[in-house]
This record gives structure tokens, C-alpha cells and sequence, in this order.
């Protein structure tokens, strides 16, 4: 794939999974501005070549794409529409690239108003992955908006990703993002208990995913966050709070559309406890703790 980075990027929202996706855009040698209302958060990026911005809006001036990637509706909407925001900077010739996973209602709403205020298009592209496939490029992206915006985008988005699908109009990506954490939340659940119940029984649960490799019963999820709880791995990658915020967001989407989800609920339930316990901010794997 060749890389046009004749692209202009503007990146906001410099977390976790934002910063290192930031750096390899720089890496793949992109244009990149950006904007941090903690103004040491750009340090790094300006040393390695970014320019730091006085606003938002600048950004989206300096910008043909802009990325965000921040932790929740609100935040999203402030960024865009709030003083300084990126809608005082935008025009059609930029593309607004939301790569936060939020309500898929909200994303409906705030994109018709950015297109219908400043012409400016909204792809709504959460991702899947770790920190590090951030930086190397190598996410899963699930995105939505028109076909043209979608292509506009795509030669920026593409060097984010290993893989990349357009899911369909605006808020389709968030509604896949939504399928995403439902299944990996619930999975989640479960392996904690399977994982709890093998300890009680006296087996070595570090080998209940090296036992079950290849099987039905086998996932990335086992593999990855099963082996951590056996071991007691809680160092975070991606927070309980997180995934407490995202089940809820499925929980109201589907009591909105009529879609009974039970499953989902009772994981919910489980991570919410897990979080009222004082686990928020450690790894999702450190739901086991509520049983231990």
C-alpha cells in the first residue's frame, strides 16, 4: 500500500491508545498537528516533529483529516462543538475522523449537525487492539459515514489499521464497536469464572488455555486475559471502568431499539461490581478478583 502523506493530519486526544497511534502516523511520515488541553501531554510529538496548536480549531484549519480518539460522548461533543472547537475550524475540505467508541445515536446526531453547520464530513471509526498495535498500525477499525467521506478518509484511516471495514451510514462503526465489546465483555465474564472454577478444583489454570487451544471453546480472549487472571496479571491495558461505560452504552442502545440482551446485562452487572469494589482502573482480567 502506498501511504499519500501529502495528507495534512491533525490528532486530538493524546490517552492510551491516542498518543500511540499519533506517533505512528508521525512514523509513516505524516504532517501532524495537534492540540491537548494539558499542553505537556504534546511534548513528545513536537519533539519528534508535530506542531502543537493554540486550539482545536486551528487543528482542524491546519487539517485535511482530523482523528480523535477521547474517552466518551461528552468529551467528543466539547471538542467538536465547544469554545474553540473543531467545528469553528471546519470547512468541506476536511474530514472529522472519530476514532472514540461512543453512543452510536450521538455520533447520528453531532454528524448530520457538523455536515449541515460547516460542511465537514464525520467517519465514526472506533478501533480494537492494544497500545501497541496503536503504534505499529495493525488495529481493527469498524467505521461509518457516507461512501464518499469514507473514501476520503480511507488513505489516512488505513495506516491505523490491519484491518479496516466501512459497516455502513453514520453511527454504524459505533454500533459495531458496540457487538465488539458486548462479545469480548461477556467472554470476559465467563472465562473469569471458568478460570475461578479450575483453581477450586484444584487444577493449574495456567494450563486451561494452553489445554484448550484449537478447540471450540478457544479465543484470543481466553488465550490473552485467561492466562493473565491465572497467573494474576492485573497491570492495565484497557481499564474495567472503560468496559463498564461501553456495556452500559449497550445496554441502553438496546433498550432503546427493543433488543433484549441478557447475557450482556449480566457481565455488565459483573464489571460494575467489579468497579464499586475499587477495581476500575486495573486490567478488564481483574474481574476475577470479585471471586477471589
Amino acid at each position: 500500500m502506498t501511504t499519500d502523506t501529502n495528507l495534512s493530519i491533525g490528532y486530538i486526544g493524546l490517552g492510551n491508545m491516542g498518543k500511540p497511534m499519533a506517533l505512528c502516523l508521525l512514523n509513516k511520515g505524516f504532517q501532524l498537528t495537534t492540540w491537548a488541553r494539558n499542553p505537556d501531554a504534546t511534548t513528545d510529538l513536537v519533539a519528534r516533529g508535530a506542531r502543537a496548536l493554540n486550539s482545536a480549531a486551528d487543528v482542524a484549519r491546519a487539517s485535511d483529516v482530523v482523528f480523535i480518539c477521547v474517552t466518551n460522548t461528552d468529551a467528543v461533543r466539547a471538542i467538536v462543538f465547544g469554545e474553540g472547537g473543531l467545528a469553528e475550524g471546519g470547512s468541506s475540505r476536511q474530514i472529522l475522523v472519530d476514532m472514540s467508541s461512543i453512543e452510536p445515536g450521538a455520533t447520528v446526531e453531532m454528524a448530520a449537525r457538523l455536515k449541515k453547520e460547516t460542511g465537514m464530513g464525520w467517519i465514526d471509526a472506533p478501533i480494537s487492539g492494544t497500545p501497541t498495535a496503536c503504534l505499529e498500525g495493525t488495529l481493527t477499525v469498524m467505521a461509518g459515514g457516507s461512501s464518499e467521506d469514507f473514501a476520503r478518509a480511507k488513505p489516512a484511516i488505513d495506516c491505523l489499521a490491519a484491518r479496516l471495514t466501512h459497516m455502513g451510514p453514520s453511527g454504524a462503526g459505533q454500533t459495531t464497536k458496540l457487538v465488539n465489546q458486548a462479545l469480548v465483555g461477556g467472554t470476559l465474564a465467563l472465562v473469569a469464572e471458568a478460570i475461578k472454577f479450575a483453581q477450586d478444583a484444584g487444577v493449574d489454570a495456567s494450563q486451561i488455555p494452553v489445554a484448550l487451544t484449537g478447540g471450540r471453546a478457544d479465543s484470543p480472549v481466553l488465550q490473552e486475559w485467561g492466562s493473565r487472571m491465572a497467573v494474576e496479571d492485573y497491570a492495565p491495558t484497557a481499564a474495567i471502568d472503560i468496559m463498564v461505560k461501553d456495556l452500559n452504552t449497550v445496554s441502553r442502545t438496546a433498550q432503546a431499539q427493543g433488543t433484549p440482551m441478557p447475557v450482556v446485562g449480566a457481565a455488565g452487572d459483573v464489571f460494575q461490581l467489579a468497579s464499586r469494589q475499587g477495581l476500575g482502573q486495573l486490567d478488564v482480567c481483574a474481574i476475577k478478583k470479585i471471586y477471589d
